[in-house]
């Protein structure tokens, strides 16, 4: 059995490995080729804990993550992976689920922007600058040629560190912006990330500001929770969702359906347009949005990506239970 830490699994894989990981696993779960549970959430007040697990490919796998949206100290997000073969049940590894879920999120952003953002989008803005949001900005930086970031944070006093960070990173070409207001955030952006976990939207209700974007929304995985202004929706064609759970799972796709704001069927599973059965239509006169409430099929395949590279390149600790 593998034990893969942070720095083991930032060492086997690149982003773009990650990135290609998320492909397979929308192909996957477009030909239903998997075994997967609606994931079990169990809220303790504003903490919540979830258990996911899934069957594809050789490996079978349970991620355990337990979500404290107030924590300052440590990360929002922590967990553990256990990865399993699916042929004989053996435990082949046990990694940081924190990690895994940062790095498999931004890849879902980095995905949505290889096939939904113009091929001139050169500028991207981030609310929320936690470590998930981090993440979608390498994804970010990975699949397109960003030549300005533009930031907006709730905690201003954490913008220093998250730059310092950042450039480590990013190409030194790259500008970072902070900015005083989401809705110059929005205006400056060619592709919007939003990566929080409130309650109330994030983006600003401003009519027409949202046309020729990319609006992409991570942070929404529980129906009491919204990120997208209703402006978002008032010219909207159709909204692209990593799995067909985000109807029934997040706010930013429960609201505007049962407000008529629009229907079941414009709400298109992602995996349509990553399989070429669906070919956006990216146009200046309406946003693009893709809205990701994530699942268990990413963790297990970027798992086991993850795991085979480490073990290719005899990276982590092996024990024997």
């Amino acid at each position: 059995m593998l034990i893969l830490n942070e720095q083991d699994m930032l060492q086997a894989v690149t982003m773009n490995d990650v990135i290609l990981a998320i492909e397979e696993a929308y192909t996957l779960y477009d030909s239903s080729d998997f075994l997967m549970p609606l994931r079990n959430q169990l809220s303790d007040d504003d903490h919540t804990m979830l258990l996911m697990p899934c069957i594809a490919n050789d490996s079978a796998g349970l991620k355990v993550v337990h979500v404290s949206p107030n924590n300052r100290e440590y990360p929002v997000t922590q967990g553990i992976m256990i990865l399993n073969n699916r042929e004989n049940g053996s435990i082949q590894a046990i990694l940081n689920g924190t990690v895994l879920t940062n790095m498999r999120t931004g890849a879902i952003g980095g995905v949505a922007i290889k096939y939904l953002a113009l091929e001139n989008a050169a500028s991207v803005g981030l609310i929320g600058t936690g470590t998930q949001g981090f993440h979608q900005l390498i994804a970010a930086c990975t699949v397109r040629d960003i030549k300005h970031i533009y930031l907006w944070s709730r905690t201003p006093s954490k913008l220093p560190s998250f730059v310092h960070n950042l450039k480590k990173h990013i190409a030194n070409d790259i500008k970072i912006h902070i900015v005083n207001n989401t809705s110059e955030l929005v205006y400056e952006a060619d592709i919007i990330i939003t990566a929080t976990t409130s309650n109330t939207p994030v983006l600003p209700d401003i009519q027409n500001i949202y046309n020729g974007k990319l609006l992409i929304g991570i942070g929404s995985y529980q129906p009491q929770m919204r990120e997208f202004s209703d402006a978002v929706y008032q010219n909207l064609d159709v909204i692209y969702i990593d799995t067909l759970d985000a109807i029934h799972e997040s706010g930013d796709v429960i609201d505007p359906i049962h407000n008529h704001w629009i229907t079941a069927t414009q709400v298109i599973p992602f995996s349509k347009v990553v399989t070429h059965k669906v070919k956006p239509t990216l146009s200046e006169f309406q946003p693009t949005v893709f809205k990701s409430t994530g699942m268990a099929l990413f963790d297990l395949v970027v798992g086991q990506v993850i795991y085979e590279k480490a073990l290719n390149q005899q990276i982590g600790q092996s024990v024997h239970l």
